[in-house]
């Protein structure tokens, strides 16, 4: 399916929930709509379903003008944080309802397939009530993907599951859309599932689209500071900076000698952004040091996110591994000038890291 999104607005009374906007989302891959609660991702994909009208705008599928065409007319699965599920019908029964309405062969062995890969094979002959509600969001997740409707919306679909869970369901669910032939949209307030999803990202920010492209490129080189906030978990270091010639003087009065050369501005206060990850507590060739010391100290999954307080201020480093800090104590970050961005003062990308290899 290929769907086109032209000029879509959304005014609700006074409020503008969405500002004008274009998409074009590529036939069979995985649109991911990130942004915070509130960016308008919902709104958005209502409007994609038939659910809701745009004010104004076009919603084209495959050429045609379907703007205002209901949702019953159209061949749409969507899946919302609020799951919703057939109350009298079992487990197995759910998922093999789109199944028998399209006359499928092998209904119990597909059923048992999406089952045995959302881990809910055990739960088959259950009613939805018997269920924790994490599970009952696993049945109308696999009802959704027997369904294969050439256009499927997923509206943060594993957030009422349990970390280990969501980070195995990542996985399969990556493997399931690459396998299908359905145009996806996933929305998620998490970086981090918009790069494990891969394909395309669409970066939403209080109604606005801010930024639209293949994953890899939205996260390597965000067209402005906006994207790189709603595009770091956790969040990019940011660092008032001056443009000095060819260099800059960071906040503290630490210089930097960019190894890209740095475009020439006509204001120079400018903004250096710094992942998270590019902070390392081992030197490598050419890093500059930066001392500081612990404020906090936390392990989450297999990393351990340090705050420091530097000349800099305050900027978090994520660690591989676990790793032990005293509270107080000092530590000295290193980081390669190379990895650093650089935005103008009104908040457009300068300069950004070079990538290398594929990623």
């Amino acid at each position: 399916m290929e769907l086109v999104l032209e000029c879509i607005h959304k005014k609700v009374g006074a409020q503008t929930w969405l500002y004008d906007m274009d998409m074009a989302l590529h036939s069979n891959a995985v649109t991911v709509l990130l942004g915070a609660t509130q960016a308008g991702k919902t709104s958005l994909m209502r409007i994609m379903a038939g659910l809701d009208e745009p004010t104004g705008g076009k919603v084209r599928v495959d050429g045609r003008d379907v703007t205002g065409m209901p949702v019953r007319e159209r061949n749409v699965a969507m899946v919302y944080q609020q799951f919703i599920n057939y109350p009298s019908l079992t487990v197995a029964d759910n998922i093999a309802s789109p199944l028998k309405l399209r006359g499928e062969s092998n209904i119990a062995g597909r059923v048992r397939e999406l089952a045995e890969r959302l881990h809910i094979d055990m739960f088959l002959d259950r009613l939805p009530a018997e269920l924790s509600g994490g599970q009952q969001q696993r049945v109308a997740l696999a009802r959704a993907l027997a369904k294969g409707a050439p256009l499927m919306l997923l509206d943060e679909p594993l957030v009422n599951l349990d970390y280990k869970l969501r980070e195995e369901l990542r996985e399969e669910l990556s493997q399931l859309f690459a396998a299908g032939q359905s145009t996806v949209v996933y929305a998620t307030t998490e970086p981090a599932e918009a790069l494990l999803l891969g394909g395309y990202t669409a970066v939403l920010d209080e109604g606005r689209l801010l930024q639209y492209g293949p994953t890899a490129d939205v996260f390597h080189e965000p067209c402005s500071l906006r994207v790189a906030r709603a595009f770091s978990d956790p969040p990019i270091n940011l660092v008032p900076a001056v443009a000095m010639g060819t260099g800059l003087r960071l906040q503290g009065g630490l210089e930097l000698a960019p190894r890209q050369p740095l475009p020439i501005v006509s204001a120079p206060d400018l903004t250096v952004g710094l992942r998270a990850s590019a902070l390392r507590v081992h030197q490598r060739p050419g890093d500059v040091a930066l001392q500081g010391e612990v404020e906090l100290a936390e392990i989450s999954g297999s990393d351990t996110f340090v705050h420091a307080a530097t000349p800099l201020g305050e900027v978090v480093a994520q660690l591989t591994g676990v790793h032990y800090f005293e509270l107080g104590s000092a530590v000295t970050l290193y980081f390669d000038p190379s990895q650093i961005y650089v935005f103008a003062s009104h908040g457009a990308l300068m300069l950004a890291p070079q990538r290398t290899g594929g990623c």
